[in-house]
């Protein structure tokens, strides 16, 4: 079995649980369910070293709102 892909995620709300998220598939964009909305962050040609290892670095750029 093979280990998840994973991004380091910077920016966006200070409250988010979570910093070292899956990306499955990886890819250009990484959209993470918070509160009421969306935020979406952007993959960057950054890489760094965290507990998880070397993770590219993935940086927020907006927020959307759940329609209900």
């Amino acid at each position: 079995m093979s280990t998840p892909a994973k991004a380091l995620l910077v920016g966006g709300p200070d409250e988010l649980p979570e910093r070292i998220v899956p990306i499955t598939p990886p890819g250009s964009e990484l959209k993470i369910r918070f509160r009421a909305g969306y935020e979406h962050f952007k993959v960057t040609s950054r890489y760094e070293e965290t507990e998880a290892g070397r993770l590219p670095v993935y940086e927020w750029w907006e927020r959307t709102e759940i329609a209900e």
